[in-house]
């Protein structure tokens, strides 16, 4: 009988050519257990969706309470549904009064290609500005305003009529003009190696998109629900995105995603053609169940303000390092840059020996990723810490 390992690699799509091969067996709070019982500290959080640890007591029974009254019936146009109109009431309690319609989907990938019809539907125009060295997912039109060639050159031709700026470059803000139906961008560049904003870059972005009359759309798939110090982190410069699209840690560990925005902005995907965009799995019903203990669980036990103190013992901890050159990012968001992509490449070999699970990031692979469920304690942080020097001092 062939083992799992084998069936995997037979029978499941492979992203590359040297996946980690560990075999979970369960996990909880920040660990990660294998078949043979080994622990591992899980440093990549699933990319920031276990942002409240994995299996939440809370969040586990939410869903088996719902799993007992019913799953997926049909997510729109029909039912009013409470586990959606509950969410959706405190989610958008959070945010400012110009995102108050929440269109759920399955992704974040999804979150991107409904945000950008949402954008050339209201606005009438099709010119999309994007960001060089952004992400937001890989379906054809997610891929087509990715800001890095390698990854979109073999499925060409994209989406017509979309062009790239420099992040943190104001004279670039020039090219939005009359005929930019919307601006999308990450507040905290998150694969480029978390890169934040300089000079009040987003401040005057969104002058510029106010002048020309063009969307501005934050993606916030990675950087949603805490995992900066804040719930969103445009919320730390006051800047407010016309559109929000919004996933991963969303569903608390289940899969959902949404693009948010102004009630007037989202009513045009219902006319003209009427079904603008429609879902079948968006917004199900036992997703939003745990979505809205997850963020229950997260305001009420006051987790986010937590991160900042977190992230700078984590920075502490490993300042010294002679093999570290830098650590950037907010929060819980953290790039530790190394020598070089080979010296990342040894990491990682030794991270799994050691107990630790990371990942790179897809446009500075000369660095690896510490985003760790915010439940992680100072405790464990220490814990964490001396692993990751343990697996450097290996390079």
């Amino acid at each position: 009988m062939l083992t799992d390992r084998q069936l995997f690699l037979q029978h499941v799509g492979q992203t590359s050519d040297f996946p980690s091969m560990v075999e979970p067996e369960r996990a909880e709070g920040i660990y990660i257990y294998d078949k043979d019982g080994k622990e591992f500290i899980d440093l990549c959080a699933g990319v920031s969706v276990s942002n409240i640890g994995h299996r939440h007591p809370k969040v586990v029974e939410a869903i088996k309470n719902q799993l007992d009254k019913y799953m997926h019936l049909m997510v729109y146009g029909e039912y009013v549904q409470s586990p959606q109109v509950q969410f959706a009431k405190l989610l958008t309690e959070q945010l400012p009064e110009t995102l108050s319609s929440v269109y759920f989907v399955n992704s974040g990938s999804e979150a991107t290609e409904g945000a950008l019809k949402l954008a050339k539907r209201f606005t009438g125009r099709s010119e999309i500005i994007s960001m060089y060295d952004s992400y937001h997912g890989s379906t054809h039109g997610a891929l087509s305003v990715l800001g890095n060639e390698y990854y979109k050159t073999a499925f060409r031709p994209l989406l017509p009529d979309v062009k790239f700026i420099n992040f943190n470059n104001i004279t670039d803000l020039e090219n939005i003009t009359e005929r930019t139906a919307c601006v999308i961008l990450e507040p905290i560049q998150s694969e480029a190696g978390v890169i934040v904003q300089e000079n009040d870059y987003l401040e005057k972005l969104r002058e510029r998109c106010t002048k020309t009359g063009t969307l501005l759309i934050f993606d916030e798939v990675q950087t949603g629900f805490g995992r900066t110090g804040h719930l969103f982190a445009f919320q730390k410069y006051g800047v407010v995105p016309d559109i929000l699209t919004i996933a991963k840690s969303m569903g608390g560990g289940l899969p959902l995603g949404a693009f948010i925005s102004a009630k007037d902005i989202m009513d045009t995907l219902k006319n003209n053609p009427m079904l603008g965009h429609i879902t079948t799995f968006g917004g199900h019903p036992v997703s939003c169940s745990a979505a809205l203990a997850s963020l229950n669980v997260m305001l009420d036990e006051n987790i986010i303000s937590t991160v900042k103190e977190k992230g700078e013992l984590f920075r502490n901890l490993l300042k010294n390092n002679d093999k570290i050159l830098s650590i950037k990012g907010e929060g819980l968001l953290l790039a530790v840059e190394l020598e070089s992509e080979e010296a990342v490449l040894k990491f990682a070999k030794k991270k799994i020996e050691v107990g630790l699970l990371t990942d790179i990031f897809l446009f500075a692979q000369n660095k690896f990723r510490i985003g760790p469920p915010l439940t992680i304690t100072k405790i464990e942080i220490i814990k964490t810490c001396k692993l990751i020097e343990l697996a450097i001092a290996s390079i």
